[in-house]
């Protein structure tokens, strides 16, 4: 599932490739912040909403056709939510780590790059880089999907807010605990290209 992930992933950098011959291209980098919404499928586990954050390069494409663009990052991306076990008074904390691949359609309108605001969604491919725990194994990789809005102003600086869901399971538990995770999270964040 890994390689699957990875050869889709290198797939659509490709092809963002191939359209970048005709457009424009600006690099940059981006950062934020996570709210985590932790899904559980156990009826005896519940979860608590943490945060986390993201930051790493990005590359946007402005393509000839008006008001259409795409997007790619590569993110170092940490998620972080606390899980309960009411039946035994536990609570305990999960931490996340992954290099995300997402990878962005957009659409906006206004003044080109000087100021304008648009709509996005994409998908994203996530590899794990975090610790296993005794009773939680991580997914060596997952894929999700982003919806959001954002705006440039001034041609570098860009904001973005979007929800990001995991398609999928982001962990199994084990030895005790019942249920598998989905960690999916509120983003909000900055970007600036050079």
């Amino acid at each position: 599932m890994k390689k699957l992930y990875m050869s889709l992933a290198i797939m659509a950098l490709t092809m963002l490739t191939a359209i970048s011959a005709q457009a424009q291209v600006s690099w940059g980098l981006r950062a934020g912040a996570n709210i985590v919404n932790m899904k559980m499928s156990s009826d005896i586990l519940g979860s608590k909403n943490n945060a986390g954050f993201f930051v790493g390069p990005t590359v946007k494409f402005t393509v000839p056709i008006v008001g259409l663009s795409f997007d790619a990052s590569a993110l170092y991306d940490q998620r972080t939510a606390k899980v309960v076990d009411d039946a035994n008074s536990i609570t305990e904390e999960r931490k996340q780590q992954t290099i995300q691949i997402p990878i962005n359609i957009r659409y906006g309108w206004g003044l080109g790059d000087m100021a304008n605001v648009f709509l996005f969604a994409g998908p994203q491919f996530g590899f794990n880089v975090s610790k296993h725990y005794s009773d939680w194994t991580w997914k060596s990789s997952q894929f999700s999907v982003n919806v959001g809005i954002g705006a440039t102003v001034l041609s570098h600086l860009e904001l973005k807010a979007n929800y990001n869901f995991v398609v999928g399971k982001s962990a199994v538990a084990v030895d005790g605990w019942a249920g598998n995770s989905r960690y999916n999270a509120w983003q909000v964040g900055l970007g600036y290209y050079f």
